[in-house]
């Protein structure tokens, strides 16, 4: 059966400066567990604790640079690109430019705050 989603619903963000996620489907709107689909805004010079999550984390970068710190590299994600990360692998996100960064998050299964794992 569909289920209509008429707007996303504002979920607490970590970092040193405010965040913005709207979730539009996940464990907090929708109900959903086996994913979540949200809209992230974060300002310049953002920046977020170390995580080791327990999901699959695919990102599409819609406007600005996100930077992601992997165990194998750092890669600088601009607008019109994307990552993907696995469960387990320790990462960490920021929006170090001017203007911050706009992307999508999908996590498989949905996040949550407790497999998201964060340090600190």
């Amino acid at each position: 059966m569909a289920q209509f989603i008429e707007k996303p619903i504002i979920v607490e963000a970590a970092g040193n400066k405010p965040k913005v996620i709207e979730e539009y489907i996940g464990r907090v709107n929708s109900k959903t567990t086996t994913i979540s689909v949200a809209r992230m805004v974060s300002p310049a010079g953002w920046e977020e604790p170390p995580q080791a999550p327990r999901f699959t984390e695919y990102t599409l970068v819609l406007k600005g640079m996100l930077r992601v710190e992997t165990q194998t590299g750092t890669f600088d994600v601009h607008g019109g690109q994307a990552i993907i990360m696995e469960p387990g692998e320790r990462v960490r996100y920021s929006s170090p430019e001017a203007g911050g960064a706009e992307y999508v998050a999908i996590c498989l299964p949905a996040f949550s705050y407790e497999t998201v794992r964060r340090e600190g």
